[in-house]
């Protein structure tokens, strides 16, 4: 039987820690004279902190012992936790005005958190500066994870930690980097902001002011895609800027636990590494092919390259920037496009998609049967990194692949429904499951999606959701059996 008392515990004290971080953008509002938002966003925050010591005072753990999170609880915590994120971002939305539909609000703020990057909004530049910070806020505390976050930041809380990182974890499997989950967690954060003050420096070297500076590096690191331009990073027009977001964009969509080798000395682990190995070489190939095929537009082998480099990065990270309307590209440019849309980034990264591992698994797997199809009497491994893989580790990404595909045909059915066409309707369902953003038709880079029915909205919310989490994590809430009292 499933305990609410520990799940909402722990929900509590996410959520204070998101009215927390609502400090800063209240602060910006504050500093800029726009009242209307401050009184949005510190609506807000009193609003949630009634909220979650009513929710801690009621689920606080009784006469001195500590709540232990078991496994179905743990999935039903992350999902319910960023649901409830999305709900309370979407607050200074609405009550600001800059978004008037709840609908709209909470499709902009789970995009945001999920870092998908699709966005309902038009004109974006004429929006408070308080507003499009925690617009981009959102991208940052959902790169690397709200429960993450919560797990580092609230080491004391008795739950299960590993139950809540791993059901959240990009990837299917969980590095742990450190002996104890709450080390993990505190060591992948402070990776995660040291890149951020990297990124942001190197942006206003570049000739960004602070704001456009942090805003854009949430984007990036986060792998989201949300810029304060209506443009995007094609605003600024600056090849030093593009080639700095697309470096980051590259680091991002790798997983972070390499880095932590790499500054303890263990680089042989980074060479080795079957999945940062095939990540790069997909990236390289697709920019080449990207290259050529553009030669005729931009008329020189570096611009094209720039351009590029910059979109290729962009979707295969998931990030969702644009500095170009690739729609308007030759066909052998989007097909490439199109194709890295099924990839992702590596586990363990900010990136959405599939993820490089699974296409990699599922690719040696396809060998690996056509070899024993040609020697039916041979003995073939599959190994990845040097180590031969398990078959619970075939079997769970044959899994994910089969759920990951039937989301993207459900979601697809559904947006078809409403009378848009079949490429619409799919890259829709591609880019929201994937975590993308931007796609082909009538949500290409210089589109949105304010045009959906509200229908459409709260189920495409849904899809980024099971996107970010790894499918499994929402999809399993759906089945009888979690919700039996065995």
């Amino acid at each position: 039987m499933i305990r609410f008392t520990p799940v909402l515990h722990v929900i509590s004290l996410l959520l204070l820690l998101i009215s927390l971080f609502m400090l800063v953008p209240l602060g910006i509002a504050l500093f800029g004279g726009d009242l209307i938002s401050a009184e949005a966003f510190g609506i807000t925050i009193i609003l949630t902190t009634i909220l979650c010591a009513v929710l801690w005072w009621f689920s606080r753990p009784r006469n001195g012992s500590k709540h232990h999170l078991r496994t179905r609880e743990g999935f039903l915590m992350v999902t319910a936790s960023w649901i409830t994120a999305s709900a309370v971002g979407a607050v200074p939305f609405v009550l600001s005005g800059a978004i008037p539909s709840f609908t709209d609000a909470f499709f902009e703020s789970m995009s945001g958190f999920t870092t998908t990057g699709a966005s309902i909004l038009t004109a974006i530049e004429s929006l408070p500066r308080s507003i499009l910070f925690w617009r981009s806020l959102t991208h940052w505390l959902g790169g690397m994870g709200i429960v993450v976050l919560t797990v580092a930041i609230l080491p004391f809380l008795g739950v299960g930690a590993v139950q809540l990182v791993r059901a959240e974890s990009p990837g299917p499997t969980l590095d742990k980097i450190a002996p104890k989950i709450t080390q993990t967690a505190k060591i992948l954060w402070l990776l995660y902001l040291g890149l951020t003050v990297l990124e942001t420096v190197l942006l206003m070297f570049g000739g960004m002011d602070l704001f456009d500076a942090l805003t854009h590096t949430f984007g990036t690191l986060a792998t989201g895609g949300f810029s304060p331009r209506n443009a995007s990073v094609g605003a600024y027009n600056s090849g030093f800027i593009d080639w700095v977001i697309i470096i980051f964009m590259i680091m991002a969509g790798m997983n972070f636990g390499l880095y932590h080798k790499l500054l303890i000395g263990n680089s042989r682990d980074l060479f080795r590494n079957t999945e940062l190995k095939a990540y790069l070489a997909i990236f390289t190939v697709s920019v080449l092919i990207i290259t050529v095929s553009l030669l005729d537009i931009y008329g020189g082998f570096g611009k094209s390259l720039r351009f590029a480099g910059f979109q290729a990065a962009s979707i295969i990270t998931t990030t969702g920037y644009a500095t170009a309307d690739f729609d308007h590209w030759p066909m052998a440019a989007k097909g490439v496009l199109f194709f890295l849309m099924f990839i992702g980034g590596c586990s363990g990264s900010t990136g959405g998609g599939p993820k490089v591992i699974r296409i990699v698994a599922l690719f040696k797997l396809a060998l690996n049967e056509m070899r024993y199809m040609s020697r039916p009497r041979g003995i073939f491994r599959i190994r990845i990194n040097g180590e031969p893989v398990k078959k619970d580790f075939l079997y769970s990404v044959s899994g994910f692949v089969l759920l990951y595909l039937f989301c993207l045909m459900t979601v697809t059915i559904i947006v078809s429904l409403f009378g848009t066409d079949i490429t619409t309707g799919f890259t829709t369902a591609l880019v929201t499951v994937g975590n993308i953003g931007p796609g082909f038709g009538m949500i290409g880079p210089t589109m949105n999606y304010a045009f959906y029915h509200p229908f459409v909205k709260w189920v495409l919310s849904v899809a980024m959701l099971a996107g970010r989490l790894e499918v499994y994590t929402v999809l399993i809430l759906l089945t009888p059996s979690f919700w039996s009292r065995r």
